[in-house]
């Protein structure tokens, strides 16, 4: 009865120690390997956020600075505001909204004859660009590359300029 106990006591040992070795291999696996993302990326050409707000002003710098005393906005030094946010598909990714004012009658609303223009965050430019096309909407620019990312501007239906941007990746 001894023996058999013995017996059933280093089986045990052994089974455990080979379950700790194909825990402690999955968990190396792991850590060696990034998580492989189980859903493929979505590359539709779309919008998936706002980008910016613009407005025009008869006096930007008293308007910064209204915006600043009052509300607390931070002016940063391009004169504008951000705010930044996550991406809830991707919580390490970083988004920011800008916030400016521009001095009335600006050019960078052109052709717009609108006192605003909004910049909507878009995934696919390209691909975007080419839907708009088949769909007859106006194309303003062409598709310019930054360091911060691409853009390009277009028109709705109504004559506002709209710029659409694809941050880098």
């Amino acid at each position: 009865m001894k023996r058999l106990f013995t017996i059933i006591s280093l089986v045990t040992l052994l089974a455990s120690c080979d379950s700790t070795t194909k825990k402690t291999k999955n968990m190396e696996d792991k850590i060696n390997q990034p998580d492989k993302p189980t859903t493929p990326v979505d590359t539709t050409p779309k919008v998936t956020g706002i980008g910016g707000i613009f407005f025009f002003s008869d006096n930007p710098q008293e308007t910064k600075e209204w915006y600043a005393k009052n509300l607390g906005l931070e002016i940063n030094e391009w004169g504008s505001s951000s705010f930044e946010s996550r991406n809830v598909n991707r919580p390490d990714e970083i988004n920011s909204l800008q916030w400016k004012a521009f001095k009335k009658g600006d050019e960078y609303f052109s052709p717009s004859k609108k006192d605003f223009m909004i910049n909507y965050q878009v995934q696919n430019i390209e691909g975007l660009v080419n839907k708009l096309k088949e769909n007859g909407v106006t194309i303003v620019d062409s598709i310019a590359t930054y360091d911060y990312g691409k853009f390009v501007h277009i028109m709705d239906k109504e004559g506002n300029k709209i710029e659409l941007w694809e941050p880098v990746d």
